[in-house]
């Protein structure tokens, strides 16, 4: 066997690399909720409630002894007020914008998974790709909604093509990362025993680019969140997006900031949902 095929000898621990050691950047370890075993003490959480109610209520006070209009900066109990009298009229937006972000976010990883496998199995696809994959990255996607709407009007069509675009890049890049960051030991030991690319890919390569993959489906995720918002914005007689410019050009600022309450809810719940994925099946990362 030629020295380039020797198989290297592993590490003698239960786990292989100790925890810390690896150069990536996990799911599980972006958190300070992936300290110690995960779950808070009720000391932690108390402390957690206690500084929330502190700023709310100190912003609440702050606005109300110097006579703040609501249609400058609302109270936070302006804000919960309209979040619950509006919230009939905003929930159907609210699914409109849902609708958007699963298509072109679905649509975009998928595209962005594929493309990742090509270009590690195939560094001369990397080569072609690359410069195109950099474009896209770079680009603000909402530069491009307008010309989207001149070519298939104010519907669904334009709004899922841009958050396609916005999140592909971003799991394709993480996604490669991730199958490249392989222990070469391991490549070299199911070589030895006869494994094709191809079982070593989805054998090997996939399960260890888990963690990767998880990131870069979250960063997409929101960024596709971020660009279905703004195409709202830009076009179009509904979505979130859409109910905020209509409250900002009507000064119903309370309003307003009960819809950017929604989109932070959004925001944090896609978090959650891809930390506790992470936590269920890439805890080893950690």
């Amino acid at each position: 066997m030629s020295g380039g095929d020797a198989i290297p000898e592993f590490p003698k621990s239960k786990s292989g690399a100790k925890a810390g050691d690896g150069h990536e950047v996990s799911l599980t370890n972006l958190s300070a909720f992936a300290s110690g075993p995960g779950i808070r003490s009720g000391a932690e959480v108390a402390a957690i409630i206690a500084v929330a109610v502190f700023i709310i209520g100190g912003i609440e006070l702050a606005l109300r002894l110097f006579n703040v209009p609501h249609y400058i900066m609302p109270g936070p109990s302006a804000i919960a007020y309209a979040l619950y009298d509006e919230f009939p009229l905003i929930a159907p937006h609210l699914g409109y914008t849902l609708v958007e972000l699963i298509s072109g976010f679905s649509i975009g990883a998928i595209i962005g998974l594929m493309m990742a496998a090509v270009i590690t199995q195939f560094p001369f696809a990397e080569k072609i790709v690359a410069p195109y994959i950099l474009i896209l990255v770079t680009t603000p996607m909402l530069a491009l909604v307008p010309l989207l709407i001149l070519r298939f009007g104010f519907g669904y069509t334009p709004r899922i093509i841009a958050v396609a675009l916005a999140a592909g890049p971003m799991v394709m890049i993480n996604a490669a990362t991730g199958f490249r960051r392989v222990d070469s030991a391991k490549i070299a030991l199911a070589r030895s025993y006869g494994a094709s690319t191809l079982q070593i890919f989805w054998r090997i390569r996939a399960p260890m680019a888990l963690p990767m993959i998880l990131v870069g489906l979250m960063i997409g995720a929101i960024f596709g969140l971020l660009t279905a918002v703004g195409a709202e914005m830009v076009g179009g007689g509904f979505g979130l997006g859409n109910r905020l410019t209509t409250y900002s050009s009507m000064i119903q600022m309370p309003q307003f900031f009960a819809v950017v309450l929604i989109l932070s809810t959004l925001g944090i719940l896609i978090y959650v949902l891809f930390f506790l994925i992470g936590k269920k099946w890439a805890s080893w990362e950690a």
